[in-house]
């Protein structure tokens, strides 16, 4: 198996990082869509189709025959104009940008590794433009293409390395707090004061959280009020929870529905729900020692594995009982900081990672189970 040219991936790498893709944005990603339907043609000889669903965009290879599902993101959690205070550039082996590390140099390793697969009409290829925020148009196209999977890669980043085998599921909450406003200074007590509310919402919410079984409940985007000299009728929360089995998400959901306003006069209002199921390690057992045994022939470090809070589109095909495998992208660090970055020297024996566990699932008889 040839290594890849890091020159190429660079470039290629360099591309989708300049084109910014924020979630959601359907312009913005159809522009990045256009070179990735041209390196995706070429790797898996066949043309994608535009999958639109409430407005967003999204690439999808189907494969006529059950498939290996290669799933993956476009989009980032960077407003669009980032890339003008911090352009893509290489510095002491590592290279920046909004976007390198997740996920835009996993979909250039993936489409290198695809160009070195011998039979692409057995893979399948999903690249998806709201992952970032819980993937609420793109979930039934995911759903869609898994039903046709025995196996799903995930070019997610690595865990320094390591292949993430575990994931945590997760929830995503709006709590939105509606009281009474009045004038600060002259009659403050005609008011029901919604930040005050929320100020016992947020200390609520982070009891709800259990260290002992890795569940986090946290509160993250907040805002409240008009002026500072009106008492706020309006506040609102948003919350980010992770566990890792189901019971625990539900636990902590039941205990968000349940809540109730200390003050009789503001009305507490919760939007959203679980998003996504956990990842189990079972759910990568298998293919997890197939990576493993690939990495060994093709010569490759040795693939260690972890478990990870974050969670990713793989928690819904394992959820549908595929055998998936995430982590199989970049080594770097800094997902969704300024910082972020991927070291250089490790792309080429990445890639070709990808390219070996596929040739490995070509070749396989076994049918994997969870």
């Amino acid at each position: 198996m040839s290594p890849p040219s890091l020159t190429r991936v660079l470039e290629r790498v360099e591309h989708l990082v300049t084109v910014e893709t924020p979630s959601a944005d359907a312009d913005r990603l159809l522009a990045c869509y256009e070179p990735l339907r041209e390196w995706g043609t070429a790797a898996l000889r066949r043309e994608p189709d535009t999958i639109t669903r409430d407005g967003v965009p999204h690439l999808y290879w189907p494969a006529a025959e059950p498939s290996v599902l290669l799933l993956m993101h476009a989009d980032t959690v960077f407003a669009a104009g980032t890339i003008d205070s911090r352009p893509f550039r290489i510095e002491d082996g590592r290279a920046y940008g909004p976007g390198v590390f997740d996920m835009k140099s996993g979909i250039v390793m993936a489409f290198e590794a695809l160009e070195q697969v011998e039979n692409p009409a057995a893979i399948s290829l999903v690249i998806t433009g709201d992952e970032e925020i819980g993937s609420p148009t793109s979930r039934p196209l995911i759903e869609e293409a898994a039903a046709n999977a025995r196996a799903t890669l995930v070019p997610e980043p690595s865990l320094d390395g390591a292949l993430k085998t575990s994931r945590k599921g997760g929830g995503i909450y709006e709590v939105r707090l509606e009281g009474r406003e009045a004038h600060a200074g002259l009659e403050p007590e005609r008011g029901h004061n919604a930040l005050v509310e929320l100020a016992h919402v947020v200390t609520h919410v982070c009891e709800l959280a259990d260290p002992a079984r890795g569940t986090t409940v946290t509160p993250t985007t907040a805002r409240a009020g008009t002026t500072t000299n009106t008492v706020p009728a309006d506040a609102r929360v948003g919350i980010d929870v992770r566990a890792g089995s189901i019971e625990e998400l539900r636990r902590v959901d039941d205990a968000l529905r349940t809540m109730s306003s200390r003050n009789a006069h503001v009305r507490i209002r919760l939007d959203g729900g679980i998003n996504r199921p956990p990842l189990e390690d079972s759910a990568s057992r298998g293919l997890y020692a197939i990576a493993r045994e690939a990495a060994a022939a093709a010569g490759l470090p040795a693939v260690e594995r972890r478990s990870v809070g974050g969670a990713s589109d793989g928690n819904f095909t394992a959820a549908l009982g595929v055998p998936t495998l995430d982590g199989l992208g970049a080594v770097g660090d800094g997902a969704h900081t300024p910082e972020e970055w991927i070291d250089v020297a490790s792309l080429p024996d990445r890639t070709r990672l990808i390219a070996a566990v596929l040739t490995a699932l070509e070749t396989k008889s076994v049918l994997l189970t969870i």
